[in-house]
């Protein structure tokens, strides 16, 4: 199970439960290879499940042969941490992932301005800016010398913090605010504000995005949008959008509501096909690195962004303590954000003085000794690993001596540790061979790698970007039929090959989501 009720040992195999969307086609892959160095064999799937691996003859009775041609075969990939509707909304928004000033990104905005027509009333949102290491600091006087009649609203790339410009403080309701930077919770209302689109173009940008998602390899997602996308995706996949699993969290602000339902982490939501379970509860208790509000044991170099120099504990323990005993009274498993090494002490002894089980989601900076307890507390160590390029910088800056204890995902694999991969889309793009490569390969753009001694390998990447319990990347009879067929070799691929690795087709429960010629 993924996210369910405990098994009764302590170590447990904890499993993705899906059920297979009732299929009649039978399909045989002909002249699959299921792994490195293997010779091809035959895949055969039956009612959306693997029904036999060998060579079968005669071929009679399939109603789609397809000549795979020595291709790999593999298990679909999943992505355990996205915020599915900010993903779907990033090419809507002006990109300053490459702006390398608060002038630079106030230019952006204004070229953009001047180059289309909009009216004045209606925001203009850009993303992924990113300002530890600029020259000068966000401000809204800057903001408002380039875009002085149309609110503008700039989202940081971990989206732990909004930059307005004074028409948009004062449609947001912060008229006063002195920077016009919020952080963290003002910064989340004002997101969540901005990404209010209608049903009917939310759910069109969100197919548009699943499709894409499921032609890069992906069969299921976690999706930590908030407050909890279950209606939303119960929606989308009556109106045909089946293109990925979901499994649907929810935040603090609807836990009493899920409750009062009678949901609990691992049910299947009728009429969805058996794609749409319900996940965990998560909660933030502590920042962002790039925002400098990570909650950490040693302050940060010429303060924190804002508290005591630490960073921020956004949940005290005994708050976090009583929201983890409901969730888990509830059923429902936690999914922690913390990021600083004084957070996730804290969100450890959490899980431990409570009982919970589930995941501490990022898990970025980490004692040694919390690196154990992952593994003796059975708790899920959530990793975004393209994180660690956008942040190794910023990390090297403000985590100055303490990088070796950063992305830590050798140590715990090493440890005896669950862990699983994913992107923080959009924070990374929503792409499970960025995220591989930049596990196995700490490096991007041609600079050396970035504390090599913590890379994994490209079959623990595989396993980790699958349903948990599955500890390599293989192809069983009785599994569902979640397969990629890919063109490429992932076992002996570059890092620029693996980050751009070409996957021939998905399939999902034995259906097709995406496919090319083969």
């Amino acid at each position: 199970m993924l996210y369910g009720r405990p098994a009764p040992r302590r170590v447990r195999s904890l499993r993705v439960k899906i059920l297979a969307t009732a299929m009649l086609t039978k399909i045989l892959l002909h002249g699959a290879r299921l792994g490195p160095s293997t010779p091809p064999q035959d895949v055969v799937v039956d009612a959306g499940r693997v029904a036999a691996v060998g060579t079968i003859d005669p071929w009679s009775g399939f109603e789609d042969v397809v000549t795979v041609s020595g291709r790999l075969v593999l298990p679909g990939l999943w992505d355990h941490h996205v915020h599915f509707d900010q993903w779907a909304r990033v090419s809507k928004r002006i990109d300053l992932s490459r702006v390398d000033s608060a002038a630079a990104a106030a230019r952006v905005v204004a070229d953009h301005i001047a180059g289309s027509e909009r009216g004045a009333a209606t925001p203009i949102v850009g993303y992924g800016f990113r300002d530890a290491l600029w020259p000068d600091a966000p401000h809204r006087d800057v903001l408002d010398e380039a875009v002085a009649d149309v609110p503008a609203v700039l989202l940081s790339a971990d989206l732990h913090s909004a930059w307005l410009n004074t028409p948009a403080l004062q449609r947001f309701g912060e008229p006063q605010h002195p920077t016009g930077l919020l952080r963290e919770a003002q910064a989340m209302r004002v997101i969540r504000e901005v990404a209010m689109v209608s049903e009917d173009v939310g759910d069109t940008w969100a197919a548009d995005a699943a499709r894409a998602a499921a032609a890069r390899g992906v069969v299921g997602i976690v999706d930590m949008e908030r407050p909890w996308p279950l209606a939303a995706w119960r929606r989308r996949m009556a109106a045909g959008n089946r293109s990925l699993r979901v499994v649907s969290s929810v935040w603090p602000e609807c836990l009493e509501q899920l409750v009062a339902q009678g949901l609990g982490s691992d049910e299947i939501i009728e009429a969805t096909g058996g794609l749409l379970t319900v996940g965990p509860l998560k909660a933030i208790i502590d920042g962002s690195l790039n925002t400098r509000t990570a909650y950490c044991r040693d302050p940060y170099p010429g303060g924190a962004a804002s508290g005591d120099g630490f960073g921020l504990l956004l949940l005290p323990p005994s708050d976090l303590r009583q929201l983890m005993q409901r969730a888990t009274d509830a059923g429902l498993a936690c999914a922690i954000h913390a990021i600083g090494d004084h957070a996730n002490a804290v969100a450890l002894e959490a899980f431990s003085r409570t009982g919970a089980h589930g995941s501490i989601e990022h898990a970025q900076l980490l004692d040694d000794a919390d690196v154990r307890r992952f593994a003796e507390m059975s708790v899920v160590a959530s990793v975004q690993p393209e994180h660690a390029m956008d942040d190794r910088d910023v990390a090297d800056r403000y985590w100055a001596g303490r990088t070796s204890r950063a992305f830590v995902l050798r140590a715990l694999l090493d440890a005896g540790a669950v862990l699983t991969l994913g992107s923080d889309a959009p924070v990374a793009p929503l792409d499970p061979w960025v995220t591989i490569a930049a596990a196995t390969h700490r490096a991007r753009d041609g600079r050396d790698r970035w504390h090599p001694e913590q890379e994994i390998t490209v079959r623990e990447a595989l396993a980790a970007s699958t349903p948990l319990g599955r500890r390599a990347p293989t192809i069983r009879v009785g599994d569902v039929a979640d397969l990629i067929v890919l063109d490429g070799d992932p076992f002996t691929a570059t890092p620029d090959g693996l980050r751009h690795m070409p996957v021939a087709a998905t399939m999902l429960a034995g259906r097709w989501t995406h496919r090319t010629e083969l």
